[in-house]
């Protein structure tokens, strides 16, 4: 993982020795001594994540994180603060501010880069997220809620610990905002985790009667859990095992006694991801729905139909049946003109209802284009599939359509016929022949079936 670094520091020294740990690491660092240059240089180029002292002359890195957060153009940017003072208030007012997380001088060379690449990371799904919420905006899709949705809302947390003291602190810490889930069962744990959705899970390294890394690599191991971060609780002498679970895939850690501002601020981060990278995986499923499916009536639209059609074809050449029914809406067009294209609308929405309740689950239903349907009949002859047709067709003509405005329209369909002849034959000349028995259908005076003779 590589990305761009703006160390903030009115000390040359302390600038040189975080430039120098990051580049080892193959971090691009950018580097200003001042706040001014700070905001300039982040709002100027692409910097992932600023890591900025707290006490210096002029703009203070309180003043420049507040002022980071509050521009549109670098609110997403993650902001680490830097501070000699190991003060609580100094803790609160860097919340307050809109700080990510902090790190106390002299840094940790392990919580240096565990932090920047735990933010790293954050970053990289809020800039997926703000190209994808671009692209569906400019679909007209709207996106606003986007990075609202992702970060809002109580979230679920399954604490693994057995040392009353850090549970008091987690509890004090975390259960006004979430739901917690104490356990120190590492088998207890192991089914919580498997049965349930949890956002995160906190881990003691140094569990009693288990291996806190072997919990870790367990829950890594579950499907469910697989995608869930995982935030270590240790002590400071365990430094060596740590970094065997950095290295295992735990996300973050945070060392006894628990801090509590530290601790907020941690999960904090580790959920946003969790969101986030929920929040994508939600946006390519739905992505992929808007692909196939028709936004006015619900149904799978033409571009799904033709590539699914292809793979039921095949399998009807193994020996099974097929026959294909293509529906259209008599005297539509009067319907648009005399009542409005919203009635029509209505019309369109209800004969998909209709349709959806007439065949079986195994059938594929998808709008063909303008009022025009098509139902694919998986194992069903050409006989069966008439008499189906006819039945829907009698379901259309008995029963009125209601629409909007309290207007009752008679509504009749004509439906053309083809079963599939297998072979040889491709997909295009089963649709060409059943669109060939529509339109006799609508010359011999409509509201009627027609099969294929062919």
């Amino acid at each position: 993982m590589t990305a761009r670094i703006l160390v903030v520091d009115d000390v040359q020294a302390n600038v040189k020795l975080l430039e120098a740990r990051l580049q080892s690491e193959y971090f691009e660092v950018r580097t200003a001594l001042n706040g001014y240059d700070a905001l300039e240089i982040a709002k100027r180029e692409r910097v992932d994540l600023v890591l900025l002292d707290v006490m210096m002359p002029g703009l203070t890195g309180f003043d420049v994180c507040r002022a980071l957060k509050t521009a549109p153009e670098t609110a997403h940017l993650p902001v680490v603060m830097v501070t000699a003072l190991d003060d609580t208030q100094d803790r609160v007012r860097g919340l307050e501010c809109g700080a990510d997380d902090f790190l106390t001088k002299p840094v940790s060379e392990i919580a240096l880069i565990t932090r920047v690449r735990s933010l790293v990371r954050l970053k990289m799904m809020s800039d997926e997220l703000n190209l994808r919420a671009a692209a569906m905006q400019s679909v007209g899709i709207n996106s606003a809620q986007i990075f609202s949705e992702a970060e809002s809302g109580r979230a679920r947390i399954l604490v693994i610990d057995d040392r009353p003291s850090s549970l008091r602190r987690i509890e004090q810490g975390l259960c006004a905002a979430h739901d917690l889930e104490i356990t120190a069962d590492p088998l207890d744990a192991l089914e919580r985790a498997s049965a349930r959705d949890f956002d995160l899970l906190l881990v003691s390294l140094s569990l009693g009667a288990a291996d806190g890394l072997r919990i870790c690599s367990q829950v890594k191991a579950i499907d469910r859990s697989r995608q869930t971060p995982v935030l270590l609780i240790t002590d400071p002498d365990e430094t060596s095992r740590l970094l065997r679970g950095l290295e295992l895939g735990v996300n973050d850690y945070i060392i006894r006694p628990v801090d509590l501002n530290e601790l907020r601020a941690r999960v904090r981060t580790q959920l946003r991801r969790k969101r986030y990278q929920d929040r994508l995986r939600d946006m390519v499923s739905n992505a992929v729905e808007l692909a196939i499916t028709d936004p006015l009536t619900g149904l799978h639209n033409r571009r799904y139909l033709e590539s699914h059609l292809k793979t039921l074809a095949d399998r009807a050449r193994e020996g099974g049946m097929m026959s294909l029914l293509i529906f259209d809406i008599d005297y539509f067009k009067g319907i648009n003109d005399s009542y409005g294209h919203d009635v029509g609308d209505d019309v369109l929405r209800e004969f998909a209802q209709r349709l959806r309740r007439g065949v079986r689950g195994i059938d594929l239903i998808a709008r063909f284009g303008g009022e025009e349907f098509v139902v694919v009949m998986p194992d069903t002859d050409s006989v069966t599939a008439i008499g189906i047709a006819d039945r829907l067709r009698r379901d259309v003509e008995q029963l009125a359509f209601a629409a909007r405005g309290g207007i009752s329209l008679p509504v009749t369909v004509s439906i053309g016929v083809a079963e599939f002849h297998g072979g040889t034959e491709s997909v295009d000349s089963l649709v060409r022949r059943a669109d060939q028995a529509l339109y006799a259908a609508k010359r011999q005076g409509r509201n009627r079936v027609v099969a294929d003779a062919a």
